[in-house]
Order: C-alpha cells, then structure tokens, then sequence
C-alpha cells in the first residue's frame, strides 16, 4: 500500500508570496493599532471639548451659587 507523502515545505517563497505572508501575518494587527490611535485621538479631543464647555460653565454657576 502506497502513502502519498505531503511535503511539509515546498520551497522558498518568492519575494511577492513573502510580502503577502507578512501582510496576512501582521495586517490585521496593525489596522487594529490605526484604530486604537484614532478613537483615542477623538476620544481626548471629545474630553477636551467637554472639559473647556464645563470650565466655562462653573464660573456662571459659582455667581449664581452666591
């Protein structure tokens, strides 16, 4: 009875195959990044907008307190 035997590694990759290896590799990691950096860009300038419309509503607040 003969087995076919598949080979584990078929050879080096050709430059293009390797490019699309790293792609497939570490693409999806690093969309993940760009996303991270995004919403964090505007969640500070959210916080940043939040934070300069209260600091000017404390002070007519604080006039009405007295």
């Amino acid at each position: 009875m003969n087995v076919p035997v598949l080979p584990l590694h078929m050879g080096a990759l050709h430059p293009y195959e390797q490019l699309l290896v790293l792609l497939l590799a570490f693409g999806p990691f690093r969309l993940l990044a760009v996303v991270v950096v995004v919403r964090r860009r505007q969640d500070a300038r959210d916080e940043a907008r939040d934070g300069a419309r209260d600091g000017a509503r404390e002070p007519a607040a604080d006039q009405r307190d007295r």
